[in-house]
């Protein structure tokens, strides 16, 4: 006598309760209009997202230096004050120049970007990356002067192990200058990715916003070191 053997019943898992109606399973990333692009629209870039989580930990990084200078110059009787190299006021031109530079290389880039006939029709489109290196080479240019303070310091004897308020000035400015050699890495990074046609605006508007904040960054520190030291 032949057996009929049935086949168990198939769970479907795109049918169980709540697929319908767009909320409420955890399977479900669709909406309930069914449009996946206004979910990924939404979510903010990566490069935005990251860009302040790294902001976000520099300023505390130094806010902490700031209060340690502010304490330690309140408690210490043998605070030294000096002078500050006037290098680091050309320094201050410099890198507010290059947010200039840096902001109208942003807004070509921009419009170059919006205008893609050069890109369909296979010719090789001359990209605006002339205020990009100007930018890059003010940015160097930053880097030299702040070297400068420092040799300049050491040949007078002010030396990091000198006096407290000098260990504070190197401390400060070459914390600075270490981030803002990660913004020149970031620089060559969107040149590279613009010279080969494949610049995001996200990471673009990503380095302007850190550039940009490295300059006001330094504002902040000039202002504290001319009034505390």
């Amino acid at each position: 006598m032949a057996t009929t053997v049935h086949e168990p019943p198939r769970i479907d898992l795109e049918r169980l309760p709540g697929q319908a109606s767009g909320n409420g399973d955890w399977r479900n990333l669709t909406p309930a209009g069914g449009d996946l692009r206004r979910v990924r629209n939404a979510s903010p870039p990566p490069a935005s997202t990251g860009i302040w989580v790294g902001l976000a930990a520099i300023t505390m990084t130094f806010a902490a230096f700031t209060s340690a200078l502010i304490v330690r110059q309140g408690a210490a009787r043998d605070w030294q004050h000096f002078d500050l190299p006037s290098i680091l006021y050309l320094n201050t031109l410099i890198i507010l120049v290059s947010s200039v530079t840096l902001e109208i290389s942003r807004r070509q880039i921009a419009a170059f970007m919006t205008h893609s006939s050069a890109r369909a029709t296979g010719s090789n489109p001359t990209v605006p990356a002339r205020f990009l290196y100007l930018t890059l080479g003010l940015g160097f240019l930053f880097v030299a002067g702040q070297t400068f303070a420092w040799l300049q310091l050491r040949s007078e004897g002010f030396k990091l192990a000198t006096n407290v308020s000098y260990s504070f000035f190197y401390v400060l400015t070459v914390a600075h200058a270490l981030h803002l050699l990660g913004g020149l890495g970031g620089l060559v990074r969107v040149i590279g990715k613009l010279h080969t046609l494949t610049l995001r605006r996200s990471t673009l508007n990503a380095t302007a916003l850190y550039w940009h904040f490295m300059g006001g960054l330094w504002l902040y520190l000039l202002l504290l070191l001319w009034m505390k030291l």
